[in-house]
C-alpha cells in the first residue's frame, strides 16, 4: 500500500472574507499567509516549505525559553527536552511541530485543536485550541487552553508571526512599540535585568526607523489604548502599514529582526510575538498562569492593515 505524500506543515486551509485571504496549516496550528487587497501582511512560507525561525507557529504551553530546559513546579523538578541545542534551553512549547486537528470551519473562520499529553517535563493533559477568524476589522486569533488532566500545571502562550510591508528588508521600515520596559538577557537568551526604555535605543513609543537595529528583545509594561489593546505598528517607506494588537491576556511582546536566520529570510520580516509571559517564566514565575484541573485560559490577538 502506498501512502500519499504529506506536506511538511500538514493540511492547509484557506479562509476568505471580502478582499482578505488567509492560509493556516495544521502543523503547529500555523499562520502561513495573510493578504489584504492583494498585499501580503506576513512574511510567511510556502505550502511545501518547512518554516524556520518559528514562522507562524502557535507557542503552547509556554512562549520563548525555559532556561536549561528545567523548572520546578509544586515541588517537583521537571526536565523538558532540550530544543535549542546551542543554549541547552527548551524553546516555544510542546505543540509547534505536531499536527493539530481541524475542529470547525466556515468560509471565514476555523479552529484547530490539540491535546498535549502528560510527558517528561509536563504534568497533565492540556486541551489547546486556536481559532482564526476574518471579519471587516481584519484578523482575530483566539487561543484557549483547558486543563483536562488531574494535576495543576504552569501555563503561558504566544504566537510567532513575521510582519512585512513591501518587499525590502526591515531596515527600511518604521516601527512603533508602546512599551515602557525592555529585558536584558544573558548569552542564552534568559532575562537578567529589566530596564526602562526612556532615553535608550529601545524607546520606540514614537515611530522610529529600524535601520541597523538588531532586535531579539522582550518588551513589557505595554501601554494600551482605550479598548484595552496594545498595538505594534510597522510602516513601509511608501506609507503602507500593518498593525498587530493584543488583548489584556498578553502582557509582553518579543520583537525579532531575523538576523540569525539564513538568507534569504534574514531581516526580511519582523517577528512580532505577543506573549502572556516573558522568557523563562516557568522559572521566574513572572506572568505565569497556574491552571487547575478544569480551568481554561483565553487570549486574543489580531492583525489589521494600516
Amino acid at each position: 500500500m502506498s501512502l500519499a505524500r504529506t506536506a511538511p506543515t500538514g493540511r492547509s486551509v484557506r479562509l476568505v472574507h471580502g478582499d482578505q485571504q488567509l492560509w493556516s496549516v495544521s502543523v503547529g496550528a500555523g499562520l502561513r499567509q495573510y493578504d489584504v487587497a492583494g498585499r501580503a501582511l506576513l512574511d510567511g512560507f510556502e505550502a511545501d516549505e518547512r518554516p524556520g525561525g518559528g514562522r507562524g507557529q502557535t507557542l503552547v504551553p509556554w512562549p520563548n525559553r525555559v532556561a536549561g530546559a528545567t523548572y520546578r513546579f509544586d515541588g517537583v523538578e521537571q526536565q523538558l527536552p532540550v530544543t535549542e541545542r546551542a543554549t541547552g534551553n527548551a524553546i516555544h512549547g510542546l505543540a509547534r511541530w505536531v499536527p493539530w486537528q481541524l475542529l470547525d470551519r466556515t468560509l471565514a473562520s476555523l479552529t484547530w485543536g490539540h491535546v498535549i499529553a502528560p510527558q517528561p517535563g509536563w504534568p497533565t493533559s492540556l486541551d489547546c485550541r486556536v481559532s482564526y477568524a476574518l471579519d471587516d476589522s481584519g484578523l482575530q486569533v483566539t487561543t484557549t487552553a483547558t486543563n483536562v488532566g488531574d494535576a495543576s500545571c504552569p501555563y503561558g502562550t504566544g504566537s510567532h508571526p513575521y510582519l512585512r510591508v513591501g518587499d525590502g528588508p526591515v531596515d527600511a521600515m518604521t516601527l512603533q512599540v508602546p512599551a515602557g520596559t525592555w529585558y536584558d538577557v544573558d548569552p542564552a537568551g534568559i532575562p537578567t535585568v529589566t530596564h526602562a526604555v526612556t532615553g535608550t535605543e529601545h524607546d520606540l513609543s514614537s515611530p522610529g526607523p529600524i535601520g541597523d537595529r538588531v532586535l531579539d528583545t522582550c518588551f513589557g509594561d505595554l501601554r494600551r489604548d482605550e479598548d484595552g489593546r496594545w498595538r505594534v505598528r510597522l510602516t513601509g517607506a511608501g506609507g503602507e502599514a500593518v498593525t498587530l494588537w493584543a488583548d489584556q491576556a498578553y502582557g509582553w511582546v518579543q520583537l525579532f529582526s531575523g538576523d540569525t536566520l539564513p538568507d534569504p529570510a534574514r531581516r526580511r520580516g519582523l517577528a512580532v510575538e505577543p506573549m502572556t509571559c516573558p522568557p523563562d517564566a516557568f522559572n521566574s514565575g513572572e506572568g505565569l498562569v497556574r491552571l487547575e484541573p478544569g480551568q481554561t485560559h483565553t487570549a486574543v490577538w489580531g492583525i489589521t492593515s494600516g
